[in-house]
């Protein structure tokens, strides 16, 4: 089986939340919360987004660790820190450009989406993307991100290492912003 990819179609978030239950759930978690929905405009309109780690292939966060306790897997999942190699510096919640990193003050360490790596080595789904009602997350083939780029050729296409790109680099986890950019009203 070819790569896949964690892929976020903005649109379709209901706010649902189940992504965060989810994410809980997973083996690793510690009953801990690694993603986010964020109200766009709370005062305006009911808009969500889900938000995790971007797993960037070549990380902030990994990047500025002085302990080389974040790393990145030949898959491209970059873990959270690893237990015994992190000193508590908290340089990577500050380099992560998208504030993805979290640190729990009472272990010393950080946390974040590590794409449930545990289930997406062996081709499973990561929690979140296996129970979103929506799609906003899929788990998608090489073959499956090219159609989905061609089904918004027409559109304003926005997904990491495309022309006007909005990540700061290129990222593992790929985005699909076309109405979000294009100020589309949702329905709902």
């Amino acid at each position: 089986m070819g790569k896949q990819y964690l892929y976020i179609e903005m649109d379709n978030c209901i706010g649902c939340r189940s992504c965060l239950a989810a994410c809980t759930q997973c083996g690793g978690h510690d009953q801990r919360n690694r993603n986010y929905v964020y109200d766009v405009n709370p005062q305006v309109n009911r808009q969500t987004i889900p938000l995790m780690c971007l797993h960037c292939v070549n990380p902030a966060c990994a990047r500025s660790c002085p302990a080389q306790a974040i790393q990145i897997t030949p898959e491209g999942a970059v873990l959270s820190a690893l237990v015994e190699k992190c000193i508590g510096c908290q340089n990577c919640t500050i380099a992560c450009p998208y504030g993805i990193p979290k640190f729990d003050e009472e272990q010393n360490l950080m946390y974040k989406c590590d794409l449930c790596y545990d289930r997406t080595k062996e081709g499973i789904p990561p929690m979140c993307a296996s129970v979103c009602p929506t799609n906003t997350l899929q788990w998608v083939t090489e073959e499956e991100l090219a159609a989905k780029k061609e089904q918004h050729r027409l559109g304003k296409w926005m997904a990491s290492r495309e022309p006007l790109d909005p990540l700061e680099g290129e990222t593992n986890v790929k985005i699909s912003l076309p109405g979000i950019l294009q100020g589309k009203q949702k329905l709902f």
